[in-house]
């Protein structure tokens, strides 16, 4: 299996990483190449809640806003295979990490700070952002969840590039890491 061919999936590929990092954008793509169905996890919130992400933080907060989040992707990690676009925090969630650990093969979108900031500064949707300074907010972000994101499954890099090349890089990394895996397994 090379990184031009289909790769065949029997669990769903569940993207994390922090905002800005490019889930929604390289999981439309990824999807496509794969032929599975996107989910953006957020969506399905907002669907659930019947209001936006950042009027439930303000409703209920962050608290209640994760419980709702674990309830909402253990319900999408029971369909069949398809690529998910985590929020930034849901992997953080030591449940829900556990769950997606479990049903899906996990891919961390990893980006520096200035490509983040770059894709997140013009955006006011994103309500931890507008806990102080976005720079400082991502900094800070970057330090708590970094090495909790680490623990997924495939790690690429997001970068400035075009998304379809970061797509590119998904695909491979995922197939490396299947035949890796087929590698391990015994006879």
């Amino acid at each position: 299996m090379d990184a031009s061919s289909p790769l065949s999936l029997s669990r769903t590929v569940a993207l994390v990483g922090l905002m800005g990092a490019g889930k929604s954008a390289i999981g439309k793509r990824l999807a496509l190449r794969l032929g599975l169905p996107f989910v953006d996890a957020d969506d399905e919130i907002e669907r659930a809640a019947g209001c936006s992400i950042a009027e439930f933080f303000e409703r209920y907060g962050e608290a209640e806003f994760r419980a709702g989040e674990r309830r909402v992707i253990a319900r999408l990690l029971e369909r069949p295979p398809l690529v998910l676009s985590t929020g930034g925090g849901a992997y953080i969630h030591p449940d829900t990490r556990a769950l997606m650990r479990d049903k899906a093969l996990t891919v961390w979108l990893r980006a520096d700070l200035d490509v983040l900031y770059d894709r997140v500064r013009r955006r006011g949707h994103r309500p931890l952002l507008r806990q102080g300074d976005p720079r400082d907010v991502l900094t800070r972000l970057m330090e708590q969840r970094y090495p909790i994101y680490a623990e997924a499954d495939v790690i690429v890099d997001s970068t400035a590039q075009p998304a379809d090349r970061t797509t590119e890089q998904v695909v491979a990394a995922l197939s490396a890491h299947l035949q890796a895996q087929e590698a391990r397994a015994p006879a």
